[in-house]
């Protein structure tokens, strides 16, 4: 009988073998991601079950041996079940990877962690309350607006483009988010690309996303229901979003005949949401000008989005000093270069409203 299979096969059968008895094992961490102060120590945990191996020794490689050290470097695995407690002492301010390496045919490919190192306990406090701020900053931002139009039953001075590209903006963003965070073949593509990664979407993103876009098409609906006068959606918004559509429409072909992964599809949803962010409140400074007037565009989402621009950009200030990750802002111009950009327009809007062309009625929002 053994005859009749070469010997190639029951060296392939001797793998596979091989293979499921390896994934009867289970080595995992406790967590892949540790917060702790400068100088100070934090622990994490290995455990391994139904190990049928023996003396297997398991090294752990900092990616910058400045900024942690681990006790023990080097744990030996035996057979059966185990448990480590590994120290983990921040030396430096910044971000180390911690890896694992085993000898023998031991996967240990998911024994990683992310450390980050912050200078300060008080500033970690600062920047959190920062982001709280931001974020009700702009959550709140929708409402003058939509309790203007409610008021004078006419949304006549408030740009129809803005509006558009705001809901293009808003509807993009929520799908990348909802997407990385809730669909699992989407998450797998992620850890495919990135098995070392951290999703970068919390729950707070997809609230925030949600909500934005909610008060957007509520807006949309005053838009629709009061007073307007003669404005409308100008020709070239209607370009730029058309353009938008078209590439929406290639970019889901080319997933469909598996050219490219719904992780991409995401990514593109997402870089559409930082053109319109560079975009959108152009066509109302324009109008604001055009009109000689503020009149209709509430100034107090200006103050809200302006507040929210400005702690978003503290928080990226602290937490680059912090964690002396620097590269953060300036290897990352886009985010900070958006977050200054909406900042300026947000003066740019005051200065309207304030000095060129000051509101005749006082009773403005």
């Amino acid at each position: 009988m053994f005859a009749m299979f070469s010997w190639d096969t029951w060296k392939i059968f001797l793998v596979v073998y091989s293979v499921l008895q390896l994934s009867k094992c289970d080595i995992t961490i406790s967590t892949h991601q540790l917060f702790i102060k400068l100088y100070e120590t934090e622990t994490f945990n290995i455990t391994v079950t139904d190990f049928n191996k023996s003396n297997i020794e398991v090294k752990f490689h900092n990616q910058y041996d400045d900024i942690v050290k681990t006790d023990p470097d080097i744990i030996y695995l035996d057979s059966g079940d185990q448990a480590f407690e590994i120290n983990i002492t921040a030396m430096g301010a910044g971000h180390s990877l911690l890896t694992a390496q085993a000898t023998q045919d031991v996967n240990v490919n998911d024994i990683y962690l992310t450390a980050t190192i912050y200078k300060s306990k008080a500033i970690e406090v600062l920047s959190i309350t920062f982001g709280w701020i931001y974020f009700l900053a702009w959550s709140l931002s929708f409402y003058p607006q939509i309790i203007t139009n409610f008021k004078r039953k006419s949304v006549i001075g408030l740009d129809f483009d803005y509006m558009a590209l705001n809901l293009v903006g808003y509807l993009s963003y929520t799908i990348f988010t909802l997407g990385l965070y809730y669909i699992p073949p989407v998450i797998e593509d992620y850890f495919n690309r990135y098995p070392r990664g951290l999703i970068p979407v919390t729950f707070n993103d997809n609230a925030f996303n949600i909500h934005g876009l909610a008060a957007i098409i509520f807006t949309i609906i005053q838009c629709v229901i009061y007073e307007r006068g003669n404005q409308k959606i100008s020709l070239v918004a209607s370009i730029i979003l058309g353009v938008i559509g078209f590439l929406y429409g290639v970019t889901i072909f080319l997933v469909i005949f598996q050219c490219i992964y719904w992780l991409d599809f995401l990514y593109f949803c997402s870089y559409v949401k930082l053109l319109i962010t560079l975009l959108k409140y152009v066509p109302q400074a324009v109008l604001n000008y055009r009109r000689k007037s503020t009149e209709g565009w509430s100034i107090g989402g200006v103050f809200l989005d302006l507040a929210g621009g400005v702690f978003s950009i503290l928080q990226m200030i602290l937490d680059a000093h912090n964690y002396d990750d620097w590269v953060a802002i300036f290897g990352n111009a886009s985010k900070f270069g958006l977050g200054l950009f909406s900042v300026l327009f947000q003066f740019i809007f005051v200065a309207q409203h304030y000095i060129l062309y000051k509101p005749k009625n006082k009773d403005v929002y």
